[in-house]
């Protein structure tokens, strides 16, 4: 799905803030390194938009689900506030193994907080308190639903939650998309539009990404 026509894909990543060469590299190294999940990895733009967003709102506490190998990671780091902290939530070992390295090289590890479990079990237990400034979810589609409640209630007053891949490729709006991740996406989707304890923005960014400020 093209949202925008690509021609002008080029023309957009170089009218942001260019990439510095940690994230180069690490875009490049996951490229070689696993080909086949490159399209987990968010895009330039998308990265500069994450760190533009955290300075916006002051982020000092942030959450990110879905870390694959750092790239959104060392973008909402960069964006926190003196002493803030990003609690990033992740299954492997593997692919955060490559994140790490970057995270020492963009020297923002001391600021990020990793937890190899299923996401849902690591949010379950934090405490049940509005302290959260940010949050980002890139992770497993299934997922969303049960990650949007439980960071929802989390995010303080005017905290912001970013979620990636809300259009799945247009399959949003295909009667024939019925597979599991296609459902949950819409799920979630319908119960932001919904949801009166947030205001939100559906973006046609790249596959999509939500924005959504808690009231």
């Amino acid at each position: 799905m093209d949202i925008v026509n690509p021609a002008l894909s080029d023309y957009l990543l170089a009218h942001c803030t260019p990439a510095d060469d940690v994230l180069r590299d690490l875009a490049a190294e996951t490229r070689r390194a696993l080909p086949a999940h490159v399209p987990m990895q968010i895009t330039q733009d998308e990265g500069a938009l994450l760190t533009l967003l955290v300075r916006l709102t002051g982020a000092r506490r942030a959450i990110e689900v879905g870390t694959f190998t750092g790239y959104s990671s060392i973008c909402i780091a960069r964006g926190l506030a003196a002493g803030g902290r990003l609690l990033a939530c992740d299954v492997s070992d593997a692919w955060t193994s490559v994140a790490r390295r970057y995270w020492e090289r963009a020297g923002v590890a001391d600021r990020i907080d990793l937890r190899i479990a299923p996401a849902a079990e690591t949010l379950r237990a934090l405490p049940r308190e509005e302290t959260a400034d940010f949050a980002f979810v890139d992770a497993d589609k299934t997922g969303y639903p049960v990650y949007y409640e439980e960071l929802v209630t989390r995010l303080r007053p005017g905290g912001l939650m970013v979620l990636d891949n809300t259009l799945r490729g247009g399959r949003v709006v295909d009667p024939d998309a019925r597979d599991a991740a296609d459902l949950a996406i819409r799920e979630t989707n319908d119960t932001i539009a919904a949801d009166r304890r947030v205001e939100s923005v559906l973006l046609p960014l790249r596959d999509g990404v939500t924005l959504v400020r808690k009231l």
